[in-house]
């Protein structure tokens, strides 16, 4: 398998203002933490806008490709990566954030 995604899906936050000022917070800690410069933007973040049926499952999302799994997974167990997973927890009002890999279907 070649590269894979780390997506980071966030429910609806009980304090949709609060939730931005954090998650701006949460962002710059990724950057420190992982040393990405500032002006770069190695993933994706999106936010769900509500459908005909109401609200989505989940407002934000955060998505990042990594070369590999084995890369994922180094980077994942690393004090910095770990800090920053507790972070993502504590910002996440609406309940924990899910966390997915996958990979494009080609």
């Amino acid at each position: 398998m070649s590269e894979v995604k780390l997506m980071v899906l966030y429910p609806q936050p009980t304090d949709t203002e609060q939730f931005a000022n954090d998650y701006k917070a949460h962002v710059a800690l990724l950057h420190q933490k992982m040393n990405i410069p500032t002006e770069a933007r190695p993933y994706q973040i999106t936010t769900f806008l509500p459908s005909p049926t109401g609200d989505a499952a989940f407002y934000h999302m955060f998505s990042m490709p990594f070369p590999s799994i084995e890369v994922l997974q180094q980077t994942m167990g690393t004090p910095e990566m770990q800090e920053i997973a507790a972070d993502a927890v504590r910002i996440s009002s609406g309940g924990a954030p899910v966390v997915l890999v996958g990979s494009d279907w080609v």
